[in-house]
Parts: structure tokens; sequence; C-alpha cells
């Protein structure tokens, strides 16, 4: 006699889900290990990252962008650059569209790590350097705690 699992054939056994609070130390080992301060935001599709001097270049049929992540106190900061994803319109904070462009780089948190699409702005005026977005963490099993800070710990730690 033969029992049939209710779950369905080539289903996925689920992940333990993480729990973060609504800002957390990230970091992006693609670029230096850049550690970097976020606000979760799960109202936001796309994360944003804090960039200067944002120019596009062609090098061996692939287009690159250069871009600086500032260092507070200072008018600069290190230079970095990664592949062009995607160039899209994205709302920004006072709900105007405007085209940005996308890099597609790992990210830490929590002692996971998997691929995310990040949009390059200027974000000087916000108080963080780094959005994370809802579609950054969906199908991560994570859960938000909007009452709790810095959950996951050490981004390249576990």
């Amino acid at each position: 006699m033969t029992t049939r699992s209710s779950e369905p054939r080539g289903a996925r056994k689920p992940r333990p889900t993480a729990v973060i609070g609504w800002r957390e130390w990230v970091a992006f080992p693609e670029l230096g290990a850049l550690h970097v301060k976020a606000k979760i935001d799960t109202g936001a599709r796309t994360s944003a990252l804090h960039a200067t001097n944002i120019t596009l270049r062609d090098a061996d049929g692939e287009h690159l962008v250069d871009f600086e992540i500032p260092v507070p106190g200072k008018n600069r900061g290190p230079r970095y650059t990664a592949k062009l994803h995607d160039r899209r319109m994205i709302k920004n904070t006072s709900g105007k569209p405007e085209e940005r462009l996308i890099i597609r780089t790992m990210l830490n948190i929590g002692g996971r790590r998997w691929p995310i699409d990040v949009s390059l702005t200027d974000r000087a005026a916000m108080r963080f350097d780094l959005i994370l977005g809802r579609t950054a963490i969906r199908r991560h099993a994570m859960l938000v705690d909007p009452g709790r800070s810095f959950l996951a710990g050490d981004p390249m730690k576990n």
C-alpha cells in the first residue's frame, strides 16, 4: 500500500523563515563587501542605492556603469563598476517617474545571500543610503518586524 504526500510532486520544502527589522545592515560582496545601512521598505517595489557620479561606458561589448558611493562627511567615495542590467522608469519619493540604471549584484543579509536588482540614484537628501524593496526579499522566507531593528546581525557572517 502506498501513501500519497499532500505536497505536489517537485514542491520545494519551505526554508525556515527569518525575521528582519525595518532597518538592517546589508552587504554587497561583489562591490568590495560594501556594508550599507538599509531601510526595509515593503511599500517600495525596487531597491535603490545611493550613488553619485554615475556614468555609462562600453567595454568589450558590455555596457558598464561606473559610480561612487559617497562616504559620510567626505565629498567623494570609492568608485565601483558593475554591468548594466536594465534601465527602468521608477517613481521617485515624490511620485515622479524617472529613468534609472539598474545593476544586478549579490546581497548578503542575515547569513543569506542572493542576487538582487538595484537602481542607482542620488539619495543624499534621504536618511538611508539603501532602500531594500519588496522584490529583493520576496521568495526568500523573510518577515519584516516593523517595530524592531538590526535583527539580522552582521551580513558577512554565517
